[in-house]
């Protein structure tokens, strides 16, 4: 047994070839996991910062709340701990304190002092609109809670903090809008076009491929055999450097043609630019599967983009009825299979371009555009890559350029590296003038995930539980979907409707004013067409049984005011401005009796309930007056003689009249 003093450490693998600690090293704190299909790994190295004894606490608190809530993903505490530890390692030494006295279990350094100062300098970092200060703030805050709870020496002060929110709200970004419909369309029929021309150019490439031969001993100045040669993985930049003559004009006329096709030639050179141009001959790249994954996301208006990234070829089960895709919801943190059924058009049913032959763009299977069809292109374009490859079965899986461009090697496609990302494959088509296709910024490829959910709402319509389908909760689908522009387009569309089809009823209507030789008439077919009634609706008319207290009425059962087939109830308070109203010149007394109320009320309402309540019915009555001013003086003499008297219902003085 070793004595006190004389026992090693235990080497750790991690960090076998660096060089020995110094005296009072803390322990690196790692962690591995696996990450959509990834291996992700995250190390904190508390010496690599001034306060260590501060890291290394926090780096515990980090790697046990990693395991107790089992978190997805821990990258977002790992980079909020490096930030805050940078900052505070300078500003306690800018502040003449020694950082390794900073702790979370008490000590003379104010922790949460420190955590302020550095959320005001994460501002600063970032632009108004990120949410990164809150999201790092957020973080951090909660590793320092975890530790509060179960670490009794935490000061109150920290741990109010670690309680409380971030200091600093997130980015106000305006929420990514849907692509506009004529936007849809040309992208999609960009994407077709480049899968068929992808197809195309595989075809070729196989053609070559059965004619070519070992380069070691046919040549390396052959097309077909540099294709061989790629085949069989002995294509690379030394081999290129060695074999073939430095000068392009030296070269055989069908490599500098192949060489010189304008696609690649804007983008390489060289003998690079052979090694790559003969490579996508057989092999796809990111920006020749680009186009599968727009055309993916605007199909499968149930899947995120990480859910498309993501798929392998076992989560795909092909049927007669179509394809069964197993998606993995990251964020939910649930596995749904999903049957999506043979609807889409046949490339047969297409028309042949003029240099394409019949069964050039031929895949196995049934389908094309839909996805199925799209899901068996794919697997068919990148058949070759998984032969010659050892590689994982993505279905995204591309080869490019490795080890500073000295060879090919296969890898996942990840569409974020710059050239291959969704942006520059809008770039790749020019309008007619040569400029850039314009399509509305940002160029997210999340907007084809929105633009697939309302192409739907405008295909369904309906209410919003039917809108958000299977995969959305309605709060969801009304946060995240609903506000696009189609959807409030349509949503308003819904609302004029309505609207109209309400105002429409309940318009002003002008009364219709019937004089005494007129009324005598209203039994006659010829009078009462005239207007608008049958001849019984006359009758009963001229035998007052229309008679609504101020006006007749050609239908009480009819109110634009009232519900069909109910009796009006608003009458005779709204008589005025319904086109049922029927007024005889002998309804003029009551009809002035009513004004005379209305102008009194003028005296007793406020303003404005006035205004809202009375102002249409007062000027409707003045309309009447002028067209019988000269039977006014007359209708006034019989009020003031007791003839007529305005009997008002009881409802009506307690809804208008207060």
């Amino acid at each position: 047994m070793p004595r006190r003093g004389e026992r090693k450490s235990r080497p750790r693998p991690t960090v076998a070839a660096e060089p020995a600690a110094p005296p009072g090293r803390i322990g690196i704190r790692e962690l591995a996991y696996v990450y959509r299909h990834q291996q992700m790994n995250h190390r904190i190295d508390p010496a690599e910062f001034q306060c260590s004894v501060l890291a290394g606490q926090l780096a515990d608190a980090w790697l046990d709340y990693h395991r107790k809530a089992a978190l997805a993903s821990s990258g977002n505490y790992v980079a909020a701990i490096r930030s805050f530890l940078t900052f505070a390692g300078t500003h306690l030494a800018a502040a003449d304190v020694d950082p390794d006295e900073a702790r979370l279990d008490g000590g003379p350094i104010d922790v949460a002092e420190a955590i302020c100062q550095w959320e005001e300098d994460l501002v600063t970092r970032y632009k108004p609109t990120s949410n990164q200060p809150n999201t790092l703030a957020g973080a951090l805050l909660t590793l320092v809670e975890h530790r509060a709870v179960r670490d009794a020496k935490v000061p109150e002060r920290l741990r109010r903090r670690a309680e409380g929110p971030p200091t600093y709200r997130g980015g106000t970004n305006e929420p990514l809008d849907e692509f506009a419909n004529h936007e849809r369309l040309l992208i999609r029929d960009a994407a077709q076009a480049d899968v068929r021309a992808l197809e195309k150019r595989l075809a070729v490439g196989r053609r070559l491929l059965a004619e070519g031969q070992d380069p070691r001993s046919g040549g390396w100045r052959s097309l077909p055999n540099l294709v061989w040669a790629a085949r069989h993985g002995v294509l690379d930049m030394p081999a290129l450097l060695t074999n073939l003559p430095a000068q392009f004009k030296w070269w055989p006329e069908p490599l500098r043609e192949a060489v010189a096709d304008p696609l690649y030639m804007a983008r390489f050179g060289g003998k690079y630019g052979v090694m790559t141009t003969v490579s996508g001959l057989l092999f796809p790249s990111e920006l020749d599967l680009q186009p599968f994954r727009i055309l993916l996301l605007l199909t499968m208006g149930d899947a995120t983009s990480e859910e498309v990234h993501d798929l392998r070829l076992d989560d795909l089960e092909f049927s007669d009825e179509g394809v069964r895709v197993l998606q993995t919801k990251l964020r939910a943190q649930r596995v749904r299979p999903h049957l999506h059924g043979n609807d889409g058009p046949r490339e047969s049913d297409r028309p042949l371009d003029e240099d394409e032959a019949p069964g050039e763009s031929a895949y196995p299977g049934t389908g094309n555009w839909d996805v199925p069809g799209l899901l068996r292109r794919l697997i068919a374009v990148n058949t070759l890559t998984r032969e010659t490859f050892e590689t994982e079965p993505w279905l995204f899986t591309a080869v490019e350029s490795a080890d500073y461009r000295q060879r090919m090697a296969v890898g996942r496609a990840l569409f974020k590296r710059s050239g291959r990302r969704f942006t520059d494959w809008i770039a790749t088509h020019p309008d007619m003038e040569g400029d850039p296709v314009k399509i509305s910024e940002p160029h997210d490829v999340r907007r084809l995930r929105k633009t697939s959910k309302t192409t739907r709402v405008a295909a369904l319509g309906g209410s919003l539980s039917d809108l958000a389908g299977d995969d959305h909760h309605i709060e969801v689908f009304r946060g995240h979907y609903a506000h696009g522009t189609t959807a409030h387009v349509l949503a308003g569309r819904a609302v004029n409707r309505a609207q109209r089809g309400v105002f429409s009823k309940i318009k002003p209507g002008k009364p219709v004013l019937v004089t005494e030789g007129a009324e005598a008439m209203l039994a006659e077919p010829e009078a009462a067409a005239e207007l608008g009634i049958s001849p019984e609706q006359g009758k009963a008319l001229q035998h007052g049984e229309l008679d609504m207290g101020v006006v007749n009425c050609r239908d009480p059962h009819d109110s634009p005011h009232t519900p069909k087939g109910r009796l009006c109830h608003v009458a005779p308070a709204m008589c005025m401005i319904c086109p049922n109203a029927v007024v005889f010149t002998s309804q003029l007394p009551r009809l002035l009796m009513l004004d005379d109320h209305i102008a009194h009320m003028r005296n007793v309402l406020a303003p404005p309930v006035w205004q809202a309540t009375w102002a249409v019915q007062a000027a409707a009555l003045k309309e009447v007056f002028a067209e019988c001013a000269d039977q006014l003086p007359d209708a006034r003499q019989q009020i003031e003689d007791g003839k007529f008297r305005l009997d008002l219902p009881l409802g009506m003085r307690t809804e208008y009249d207060r």
